[in-house]
């Protein structure tokens, strides 16, 4: 898939997404509402989803069960995921499923993620073969410039939203103000106008109690992050956890290979040192969406760990060899495996995984990291950041290298012979001896 015609795809499930999200709302309010975030005529999420589903999902159509299965667990993730970073990032709820009883969380319902995955099977089944044939059709250079354009008009329309909620962010804060110095004057003066003020402004603001308490929990938060290292689950956390979590993964990979098959073999995902990328990126995106979630039952937490693993695990596989052309692992000996990407024993590892680590390790390692002196841990963290940039980089360009040769292409420049120098095959299979090339 050409890079033009994805961004194109993305912007035709977009519209189509917000047609539906508008059509669904008429049909239960009885009249227009704009259900996008932003200003235009776009959803999203769905564009983002469905553009992600062709790409990954490609070896999965005609078997209509794995690609429901597949598409219902994107479709959740991606909910899910979605619903949280704004939430965080912008202080508010754009949707809430928990008046469902099938609710999981506040951002995903289950009956829901069902109707959008049959959509979603019917799209890429019916409706997406139609559209790759106009596709095709449309001139390269034609392509590339209504990509750019809808790149262009979508990027300021990001911009103009995302000012306009940091605005209504500053003036509810404001209005809050407000609210409470009316409230105290009130009670001082006992005025009926300012009575019906109160009353008028307490049922925009239900409980000036509650917000009081949110704004001093904010406060402390602030005065928190003041003094310890890497508080909450903010950039300094995430990294530390993705750097320690790449490492111990490695780590437990080489000891389960070593039981189970007897060879001691390398399972690292880049050239210098020993770090499971995949783990690390894991435990970090993990730890983001579920840490709220820590005080759950262990069952609740072992099924999110076992899908998200599962999903997780099948598009890293995907992606590193459409990267790089070469497969790092292939289950297709093992029962129940999805196309050698990922078999039910593994999900169910990363379900174990999840509970482990939520109940467990991330509560006892968020304390150490946080006990880091502030000014050495972000010192430390920049250097351990620079150094993984460069690792990836490297072994980025090795793995190219490495695919190419296995071609019997040339070094074209410089760098190219620099790598073929220092990351000969005989390395290259030491670092990665599951690796299989496509």
């Amino acid at each position: 898939m050409y890079i033009s015609h994805a961004i194109l795809y993305f912007f035709i499930y977009a519209f189509l997404g917000w047609c539906l999200e508008v059509s669904y709302a008429a049909f239960r309010k009885r009249k227009f509402i704009n259900r996008g975030l932003l200003s235009g005529v776009l959803c999203p999420v769905y564009g983002l989803a469905m553009v992600f589903m062709l790409v990954f999902f490609e070896t999965l159509k005609g078997r209509l069960f794995f690609l429901f299965l597949g598409c219902f667990i994107v479709i959740s993730v991606f909910e899910f995921a979605t619903g949280t970073l704004l939430e965080k990032f912008f202080g508010r709820k754009c949707w809430d499923y928990t008046k469902y009883r099938d609710h999981i969380g506040t951002y995903v319902s289950v009956r829901f993620s069902l109707i959008w995955t049959v959509l979603a099977v019917l799209v890429i089944q019916l409706l997406h073969p139609l559209l790759e044939s106009l596709m095709a059709r449309m001139p390269m250079l034609a392509g590339r410039i209504l990509a750019l354009v809808l790149l262009v008009i979508f990027a300021l329309d990001i911009v103009i939203t995302v000012m306009t909620l940091c605005k209504m962010k500053i003036q509810n804060e404001m209005l809050l103000e407000i609210a409470k110095g009316l409230k105290k004057l009130s009670r001082g003066l006992d005025n009926a106008i300012t009575k019906r003020v109160e009353r008028r402004m307490e049922k925009v603001f239900p409980s000036l109690e509650d917000v009081e308490e949110e704004r001093q929990r904010r406060r402390e938060e602030k005065e928190a992050k003041k003094r310890i290292f890497a508080y909450g689950c903010g950039f300094y956390k995430l990294f530390w956890l993705f750097f320690l979590g790449a490492f111990l993964g490695d780590i437990i990979e080489t000891i389960f290979c070593y039981a189970t098959t007897g060879r001691l073999m390398s399972r690292s995902s880049v050239v210098y040192g020993p770090f499971s990328l995949v783990w690390g990126l894991g435990i970090a995106f993990f730890t983001l969406l579920l840490h709220r979630y820590q005080s759950k039952n262990d069952r609740y937490l072992f099924l999110l760990g076992t899908v998200l693993g599962g999903a997780y695990e099948y598009i890293c596989s995907v992606f590193t060899e459409l990267m790089f052309g070469t497969v790092f692992w292939d289950y297709s000996k093992i029962p129940f495996n999805l196309g050698g990407r990922i078999n039910l024993l593994y999900c169910f590892f990363w379900g174990f995984a999840a509970v482990i680590w939520m109940k467990g390790l991330y509560p006892k390692l968020s304390k150490w990291i946080e006990r880091v002196p502030i000014k050495a841990g972000k010192v430390i963290s920049w250097m351990a950041l620079a150094f993984m940039v460069f690792n990836v980089a490297m072994s980025g360009l090795a793995l190219s290298r490495y695919t190419a040769r296995h071609n019997g292409l040339m070094p074209e420049n410089q760098v190219e012979a620099f790598i073929d120098e220092h990351f000969q095959d005989a390395r290259m299979e030491q670092i990665y001896p599951n690796a299989i090339m496509r």
